[in-house]
């Protein structure tokens, strides 16, 4: 794609390049013409005094505010970060057993309630966002929508369970994602709305659907799994009196990530989960596009414009 809309005004550069060579022309048949004067006194005496180098600098930004307007009339494009609309989020957040483990303060499950919140205050407003949970079995707390507090209280709400089902989790996911694209309908059925699973777990599928058809139902549909392996793997619960250790299982959540084209993360602390939500919201949440720039060049151009006038009037009390 072009870097300009109309690039045939930037031949008007050669009649900038044109004036200033005018410029540094007669600056120097002046000189000549000042040389001429074998008597510096009388020379001095004659010849007002001028700004001199100020003189230079006046111009030079006229020339700047004249080069900037006329890119400008060529009207440039750049890429720049804009938010993404219409996109659908689904939050799968782990709910089992193991997240009442404390090597994450105050515990897994408050410090990964404190993190889902914020990522759902990053996403911008007209993202879809929709709320699974999952331990055993998955649960769509909420289906995709803007209405953001909705969200919010399906988190502060999430009540821990037994066991671990990760594939059920990608599947609710995925019948939420499908469920939300048949209701929108339409032209917009025909382009399916770009949808993303972002899942948070802190331990190993122990029971549900194997992952590996999970993972082949996300590709099938086209919705990247984005993980994230939650704790340390030092982390302990204590079942019936014994001490049961729960690391994260990261070779299963990182396959997931890797065969269905979503990113892995880890995190090993509340502050480094909520640096991983803050990620994934800029990825989701916003795109580069290229846009048109005119408005800031000419702003550049009247500043220079401006500046240049000022600077004139300011030292010589003239304009020209």
């Amino acid at each position: 794609m072009s870097l300009f809309l109309a690039p045939v005004w930037l031949l008007l550069l050669l009649a900038v390049a044109a004036l200033a060579g005018l410029y540094v022309l007669q600056h120097a048949r002046r000189a000549r013409y000042a040389v001429r004067f074998s008597n510096a006194a009388l020379l001095a005496s004659l010849v007002p005094r001028r700004p001199g180098w100020r003189r230079h600098v006046a111009f030079a930004l006229l020339l700047l505010a004249l080069s900037a307007l006329t890119v400008a009339m060529a009207r440039p494009t750049a890429q720049v970060r804009v938010a993404r609309d219409r996109a659908t989020v689904i939050m799968a957040i782990d709910v089992s057993l193991s997240m009442q483990a404390t090597d994450v303060a105050p515990s897994r499950i408050e410090a990964a309630k404190l993190a889902a919140e914020e990522f759902v205050r990053l996403l911008p407003p007209r993202i879809n966002l929709g709320l699974v949970s999952f331990a055993g079995t998955a649960s769509v707390l909420v289906s995709p929508t803007t209405e953001r507090d909705a969200v919010l209280r399906s988190i502060e709400g999430m009540q821990l369970a037994e066991r671990t089902a990760i594939g059920e989790a990608i599947y609710s996911s995925l019948g939420a994602v499908q469920t939300f694209r048949q209701q929108v309908g339409g032209q917009e059925a025909a382009r399916p709305v770009p949808a993303r699973i972002v899942l948070m777990s802190d331990g190993t599928t122990t029971d549900g659907r194997p992952v590996d058809s999970a993972v082949q139902a996300a590709r099938s549909a086209g919705v990247p799994v984005s993980t994230i392996a939650f704790g340390t793997d030092s982390g302990t619960v204590d079942i019936g009196g014994e001490s049961v250790s729960v690391p994260a299982d990261k070779a299963s959540l990182r396959g997931i990530a890797v065969q269905t084209g979503g990113s892995f993360h880890s995190a090993a602390s509340a502050d480094e989960l909520r640096a991983v939500y803050r990620d994934l919201g800029s990825q989701i949440g916003y795109t580069t596009a290229r846009r048109e720039v005119t408005t800031w060049l000419v702003g550049t151009g009247l500043l220079f414009a401006f500046s240049a006038a000022g600077l004139a009037l300011w030292w010589s009390n003239r304009l020209v």
